[in-house]
């Protein structure tokens, strides 16, 4: 249950539902296979048009990154159970997907198709770009051909341009801000870094970069969002300025982003083993303002976020196996 809202997600299901497909392909269980055969059935039910897959019941957006987790977990789904109406749909899946591109590579959290958000939220965002590649990748994978490789590689190149020498990534060209520092843009990008080594051989440079990074919000569970010292808070101001500034909205809208913004830059300079979002739901409250997100005024140890590095981080070592066998 999600502790804000607690709705059917294809989202969700796709993420349990490959787990589901690795647990059968080792253990033989029939309890799982029937149980991702379930899966299977409920993503499909929830393609509104080709390639387009609903969040859940509550986010009916376009999200890229929904569109290419679906797609993955359909991809190895088809590919071990001979499926071809998901395979099917895993390529149309990632052609939509690359449909949206920027010109510049990036990819939208979501396209024109906003759903029920007050905002179209059609501008880039380091972590997803990450996740969208991420879960393009492992279709790619279980595809087995490079059909992809333009729009991957054009999506590598821009996450490496928003990527500092001393690995960290710039957040002033990252629009969205509840994915705003999430530390597990690192180890969504470090995959992805590792396949456009086939393009250019200093994107290892940039994974190892990543890593360390990464490695610096990892104590046993990994932070929330990406740690600084209160010594640099005051530069995080033109950082999020720039922030609010991306995208085409109201005066409005832009200064309740720049807030975000900085509430977000005093938070993750903050930790704490316990998560508070006292002040947070008082901010929402007074502005009128529903999430789903936690936001306390501290960073935090999260399970969530340790899960996911550690699926990106051993997909990374399993695919390097694959290679050098």
């Amino acid at each position: 249950m999600h502790v804000n809202y607690n709705h059917p997600s294809a989202l969700i299901t796709s993420i349990v539902g490959e787990a589901l497909v690795d647990g059968y392909l080792l253990l033989k269980n029939e309890r799982l296979k029937m149980a991702a055969f379930q899966a299977r059935d409920f993503v499909l039910e929830n393609q509104i048009s080709p390639g387009y897959f609903k969040k859940s019941s509550v986010y009916t957006g376009d999200h890229l990154n929904v569109d290419a987790t679906c797609g993955a977990f359909l991809a190895k789904f088809g590919k071990m159970f001979s499926d071809s109406e998901c395979l099917d749909a895993a390529k149309t899946a990632a052609e939509h997907i690359c449909k949206c591109q920027f010109s510049d590579g990036a990819f939208p959290y979501t396209n024109e198709k906003k759903g029920n958000y007050q905002y179209c939220l059609n501008i880039p965002c380091i972590h997803y770009q990450g996740v969208t590649l991420y879960y393009l990748l492992k279709i790619i994978d279980s595809l087995d051909n490079g059909w992809l490789d333009h729009e991957f590689e054009k999506g590598i190149k821009w996450l490496a341009s928003v990527q500092f020498p001393d690995g960290k990534f710039d957040w002033s060209r990252s629009g969205l801000m509840f994915a705003y520092y999430l530390s597990g843009a690192y180890a969504f990008s470090i995959p992805c870094f590792i396949y456009g080594t086939k393009w250019n051989s200093t994107y290892s440079e940039n994974a190892e970069k990543a890593l360390n990074v990464l490695g610096l919000n990892v104590k046993d569970i990994v932070n929330r969002w990406e740690n600084a010292s209160m010594i640099s808070f005051p530069a995080s101001i033109f950082t999020t300025f720039n922030t609010a500034n991306i995208g085409n909205y109201p005066l409005s809208h832009r200064l309740f982003r720049f807030g975000y913004g900085m509430y977000r830059q005093f938070s993750r300079r903050r930790f704490s083993n316990s998560v508070n979002p006292e002040m947070f739901n008082l901010l929402s409250g007074i502005l009128g303002i529903e999430s789903s997100t936690i936001e306390p005024d501290n960073n935090f140890p999260d399970l969530f976020m340790t899960s996911e590095v550690l699926d990106c981080l051993s997909y990374s070592i399993s695919r390097g196996s694959k290679n050098q066998s």
